[in-house]
């Protein structure tokens, strides 16, 4: 897919679903927190075709920036999802999306630091396009695992453009299973092998 082509998917989705989510923002990142970029609407159309979210799971998108993977899930799978955002003024214009999205009342927004939230039980699905540093990931793991462990359930991890340190470390967790890879390589220029969505599920 082409870049300008590819841009005029982002504005085209950007105007069904009644938001403003274009753009990178590294205004407030550092060593720990990455710059918000959106998830490219290509790689979220892969997802939600995968069959793995539906209308009856609940899921967090860690680094939600501008609302936009919560907002087109909710609105492809109808799942409900809860994007949670550090930083105040990103996630103040999530708010701003939330008061004219499409399907707001499946989308919810939190400003927390990840690694103090707690997971609420009835979530079952995570989606992480690397937002943050693994020290950050583990914390993150440990809250999602103390949740699933006051209440099992089926849960499933999405990394979009996973790096191989990441990838090193979800090996190497006992409850992890790695379930599926959602190829996305095709839907951009270069043949990049991060392209892809990495599933992992507890056992």
């Amino acid at each position: 897919m082409g870049k300008g082509t590819e841009e005029k998917k982002e504005k085209e989705w950007d105007n069904l679903l009644h938001i403003r989510t274009t753009g990178r923002d590294d205004s407030h990142s550092d060593q720990y927190r990455y710059p918000y970029e959106p998830t490219p609407y290509s790689v979220l159309e892969r997802l939600a075709n995968s069959g793995y979210i539906g209308k009856k799971n609940t899921m967090i998108d860690y680094g939600c920036g501008k609302g936009r993977v919560d907002f087109f899930l909710a609105y492809q799978t109808r799942c409900h999802a809860i994007g949670i955002e550090y930083d105040q003024q990103i996630f103040e214009k999530a708010v701003l999306n939330k008061e004219k999205g499409v399907l707001a009342e499946k989308v919810s927004f939190v400003q927390a630091d990840a690694v103090e939230y707690k997971v609420p039980e009835q979530v079952d699905r995570f989606f992480f396009f690397n937002p943050f540093s693994l020290d950050l990931l583990k914390k993150v793991l440990a809250l999602i695992l103390e949740s699933y462990y006051a209440q099992m359930r089926n849960i499933q991890l999405f990394f979009y453009y996973p790096s191989d340190e990441y990838i090193a470390y979800l090996m190497t967790v006992d409850e992890l299973m790695f379930a599926d890879e959602i190829d996305c390589r095709d839907l951009f220029p270069g043949d990049n092998p991060r392209e892809r969505i990495v599933v992992f599920e507890f056992e």
